[in-house]
């Protein structure tokens, strides 16, 4: 079956999209997520999602991680929150799915409202506070319903537990979740839980890392274990970090996660920025500082950390330029839901199209 591409993302931009700005950003979340479903219960929907989305690109696969990956481009945390909905997500192309961020035991997370688009500039402001139903939901839905993608678990401390105790938070979550998973983010740097962006000091971080990596060695499979950073950390502190992987086993880093910095809004005025409040900025306007942090990692480590890029990616060329930069795989979030599900597809076209030239 083909359907022609110029088709798709024209009606989702055109259509489908308008009607899911008209409601706010968290219930326009649900009402995706709650579609998803339904279309498990639609005799061969799945496989025309698949058809539609995904392109087979056999020249994009690349192992990292010791993981084969069967192309670059991956959804970022915080889309499939609670672990669910991982293969529904994945029909639309993805190399691989990251699900959380998963939290030992569930949390309300912030009170509403806590999700704001800004539409122009292609952005989304959050302050959730890591909302999830808990590890053992995932778990269950994981055991459940087995991945055909490869599918990250990024874990997080409950907000209710102080850092002095983190180390046990991510030690449970990372316990329960260990065999229904291919590979680990952990999750230091959220703006929106108060003190978590503490434990990117590397005293906090070594505490827990350390602690995983030992536990790693009593279970049969090897499951490979990223650190997720912020943009707005500090170079010193991030030299820590990078000198800390290389030395203790970590096999990664993601960057970078939303910034709390309003850099690059253009069409938001200070009264509007002010009445919206705390959270993390995601979209266009975090992309090139993002750029920049992937740039400098791979630097610093000479290339010996693999990175996976995320953050404002809205194209080929973006997710490229990302690439060049030194990460070895890109995620993309908002970009999927400003530039629709065909944005996977594009992705991976520009790139195998650069790879032939």
């Amino acid at each position: 079956m083909f359907v022609p591409e110029f088709k798709i993302s024209p009606m989702y931009k055109h259509l489908i999209r308008p009607i899911l700005f008209c409601f706010n950003p968290e219930t326009a979340h649900s009402l995706t997520m709650v579609a998803l479903r339904w279309l498990r219960y639609i005799p061969f929907a799945r496989a025309l999602v698949r058809t539609i989305y995904s392109k087979k690109t056999p020249e994009l696969e690349r192992e990292v991680f010791g993981l084969k990956f069967r192309n670059p481009v991956g959804l970022a945390g915080g889309l499939d929150k609670n672990g669910e909905q991982y293969n529904d997500l994945a029909n639309f192309g993805f190399g691989f799915v990251e699900i959380g961020s998963l939290t030992p035991e569930p949390q309300p997370g912030n009170p509403k409202p806590r999700l704001f688009r800004v539409v122009r500039d292609k952005a989304i402001i959050n302050r959730m506070g890591i909302n999830n139903k808990g590890v053992k939901n995932a778990v269950e839905h994981l055991k459940r319903e087995r991945p055909n993608v490869i599918v990250a678990g990024n874990i997080s401390k409950n907000t209710s537990s102080i850092n002095d105790d983190a180390a046990k938070d991510y030690e449970s979550a990372f316990a329960l979740l260990y065999d229904f998973v291919d590979m680990f983010v952990i999750n230091i740097s959220c703006p929106n839980v108060v003190g978590l962006s503490a434990l990117q000091d590397v005293s906090f971080l070594s505490d827990i890392v350390d602690k995983l990596l030992n536990l790693r060695m009593y279970f049969d499979e090897y499951r490979p274990i990223l650190i997720k950073v912020s943009p707005d950390i500090h170079r010193q502190q991030l030299d820590e970090i990078i000198d800390y992987a290389l030395m203790s086993g970590i096999d990664g880093i993601v960057a970078g996660n939303t910034t709390r910095s309003r850099d690059g809004l253009n069409s938001i005025d200070a009264a509007k920025i002010e009445e919206i409040g705390n959270g993390g900025l995601s979209g266009a306007p975090l992309y090139q500082k993002n750029l920049e942090l992937v740039k400098y990692i791979s630097d610093k480590s000479k290339g010996r950390l693999p990175i996976i890029g995320v953050g404002g990616i809205m194209s080929g060329e973006q997710a490229a330029e990302m690439l060049d930069a030194g990460a070895s795989l890109v995620e993309i979030y908002t970009g999927f839901i400003y530039e629709g599900p065909a944005l996977v597809k594009k992705i991976n076209g520009y790139l195998q199209k650069r790879l032939k030239k």
